[in-house]
């Protein structure tokens, strides 16, 4: 039961799965930096070929960031730094889709 005192103390189940998300996205970006096999597979609509590896780095660089957010928030929920960062980011992709995204 040692470990149990490691887990988010706050209430609730959200901090507890901030962390088991955060947890696994550090697995996908160790995974991303060190093999292309499992990668490819995300991208299942190109050609396995086109993936490379620094596709799979910036991927995985991108995650760990992610993943030490989730971390911090999981432990921090009640700050409102981590939410100011996440709604501003998730508000500026959705504005930007179609510039990116071209169907």
């Amino acid at each position: 039961m040692a470990l149990v005192s490691y887990l988010p103390q706050g209430p609730g189940w959200l901090p507890t799965w901030q962390l088991v998300v955060a947890v696994m996205a550090v697995f996908n970006s160790i995974q991303n930096f060190s093999t292309l096999k499992l990668t490819r597979r995300i991208y299942n609509n190109v050609p396995p070929a086109t993936v490379t590896a620094l596709q799979a780095r910036t991927f995985a660089a991108w995650t760990i960031t992610s993943a030490v957010v989730r971390g911090y928030a999981a432990y921090h929920l009640n700050q409102k730094i981590p939410v100011i960062v996440s709604t501003t980011s998730l508000v500026w992709m959705f504005s930007q889709y179609d510039y990116y995204v071209k169907a």
